[in-house]
């Protein structure tokens, strides 16, 4: 049990920082903000498709474990 919750762990850590870590760097940029018209803006949507995809890879992780373990 304490490998997978290593390993949720680390996921959510990487998960927070590639939200986060962006927002960080563009708040500290003394050029006043980056592009002034970017041709695809991304928002919450995208955030939600990739932590919806985490979740799916994990619970089929978990599924695939469970059938073998069975077997």
């Amino acid at each position: 049990m304490r490998k997978y919750s290593n390993w949720i762990l680390m996921c959510s850590v990487l998960f927070i920082s590639f939200i986060v870590l962006p927002n960080i760097l563009m708040a500290t940029d003394p050029g006043g903000g980056g592009l002034d018209d970017p041709d695809a803006p991304i928002d919450g949507g995208v955030s939600l498709l990739i932590a919806a995809g985490v979740g799916y890879g994990y619970k089929k992780y978990k599924d695939n474990n469970k059938k073998k373990s069975i077997i």
